[in-house]
């Protein structure tokens, strides 16, 4: 079972995840995609880690995702990954500028074959004034199109605003 959890900044599609995650009975990998580049990165890291339980297993992969659950995801086992917008930021600043094709692509292979819950969160970003910068456009541009072609692939996709979640694809169940 896949699911995709999108949500606005602080809409509580994290806590969801954590809540689906804890709910599933299974052992659970929480694959972390965030880096610590700052104080303030460091300080949400550091947030998210205190409310995981002990007995979750972390996995921090900034940019080989779809390595990441190959290697993690199997029957009785739930991987939740946070965040894939981290995710695409790291991949999008890469000095290699092909390798954003390459994990995009590697990500939507694996999806399919993966067994056992899967959650995936991330920013829904594409709600907002269009951005100024090219890059921000980019960003904002392929964030959108990863979120369609994983929701094509997910059974479950939910949205998230303050803290009340919205089935658009299955059910919340």
């Amino acid at each position: 079972m896949r699911t995709l959890i999108l949500g606005g900044a602080r809409s509580g599609k994290s806590a969801l995840a954590e809540r689906l995650a804890m709910a599933s009975g299974h052992d659970v990998v929480y694959i972390a995609t965030g880096q610590a580049r700052d104080a303030e990165m460091a300080a949400r890291i550091a947030h998210h880690r205190s409310r995981r339980p002990a007995t979750w297993q972390s996995v921090e992969e900034p940019l080989a995702l779809a390595a990441a659950l190959r290697a993690h995801a199997r029957p009785g086992r739930c991987v939740l990954v946070d965040c894939l917008t981290l995710w695409l930021s790291n991949l999008l600043g890469d000095e290699d500028a092909s390798r954003f094709d390459r994990e995009r692509k590697a990500l939507l292979e694996v999806m399919p074959s993966l067994t056992g819950q899967v959650l995936l969160v991330s920013n829904e970003v594409g709600l907002g004034v269009v951005p100024l910068g090219e890059l921000t456009r980019r960003f904002v541009d392929e964030a959108g199109r990863l979120h369609q072609a994983l929701a094509g692939q997910c059974e479950t996709v939910l949205f998230v605003a303050a803290g009340l979640p919205l089935a658009l694809k299955g059910s919340l169940a």
